[in-house]
């Protein structure tokens, strides 16, 4: 995706000092007769420029200086330099985050998944490309609406993938797609099924109140790790403001290959969902944070 430069220079405001063309990843900008000149054809819209500038004198007009103002958040716009902000409080963050499975019954204000959601988009993304979606399902009606529909595409998918014949058509034609979930979920699917409709529990979003879905539009570099980049930043500030967070790989795989639930939740032809986030009050309260299994860097020399 090709975006045309928006970029406005006060001749008269700069310095000349050439910071903004040293970072401009694109080559919108160059020197001339001692000032920065818009010259090139394309840009980024990354803002490297204005934001570099110590006179000030460069607007990049397609971006919005207020669209991340938060409002149940203070808002702390100078930027952090390198080295000047706690690590071992981030790295505590970090590791204190967990998956909530133990939602309470209380609603998530609208004001704060939509700073959730702003402070999703703060993530980078490929080329700068900022194609996100995010879709809000703002309290427990709705989130039960797409698991009602949920159910109905695992529960065909179970009835599939019970059948044998089915599951060799499959592993001689899919490469086996049909059989390996037969053999990694569904008998955890069907439990899950069986317990809903026997007692009512939510197996699938555990009593969430609210949901965010994480989508990019057609023409995303790296649509997969812009999503899941977004959903990072989502669940360490859900978690440092108060709440717990859940991914649901399961829901993502229903609106994947359901087109009734894509529907249901009006999402445009050519966008495609990468994470479903629960989001809520939680009744988890750890001692301490939990381990990892030990990870064992590589190390490549060339």
């Amino acid at each position: 995706m090709i975006l045309r430069p928006t970029t406005v220079i006060d001749a008269q405001a700069c310095n000349g000092c050439g910071l903004c063309v040293k970072v401009c990843p694109d080559d919108t900008l160059s020197m001339q007769d001692g000032k920065a000149k818009v010259t090139g054809d394309r840009s980024f819209y990354c803002d490297h420029c204005a934001a570099i500038c110590p006179s000030g004198a460069i607007e990049v007009k397609a971006v919005d200086s207020g669209a991340l103002d938060l409002t149940t958040v203070e808002n702390r716009t100078a930027w952090l330099p390198y080295g000047k902000f706690d690590a071992a409080a981030l790295v505590q963050l970090m590791r204190s985050r967990r998956s909530s499975r133990m939602f309470l019954d209380r609603p998530v204000a609208r004001e704060t998944l939509e700073d959730l959601v702003k402070i999703g988009s703060t993530a980078p993304s490929g080329t700068n490309c900022q194609l996100w979606t995010f879709t809000i399902l703002p309290d427990r009606r709705a989130v039960m609406k797409l698991g009602a529909a949920c159910l109905d595409f695992f529960s065909k998918l179970n009835r599939m993938a019970a059948s044998g014949p089915a599951r060799l058509i499959s592993r001689l034609f899919m490469k086996d797609v049909l059989g390996q979930y037969f053999r990694d979920y569904y008998e955890t699917v069907e439990n899950a099924i069986a317990e809903y409709k026997r007692s009512g529990r939510d197996r699938l979003f555990h009593g969430a109140p609210a949901l965010i879905i994480i989508g990019m539009k057609p023409g995303a570099t790296c649509p997969c790790e812009d999503a899941l980049l977004a959903a990072g930043n989502i669940l360490l500030a859900a978690h440092a403001m108060g709440f717990g967070t859940c991914l649901i790989g399961f829901a993502v795989e229903a609106i994947k290959h359901d087109k009734r639930v894509r529907r249901l939740l009006q999402i445009p032809k050519g966008e495609r969902v990468y994470a479903v986030v629960s989001v809520g009050k939680t009744r988890e309260w750890y001692k301490r944070p939990a381990g990892r299994m030990k990870v064992v860097p590589r190390y490549w020399n060339g």
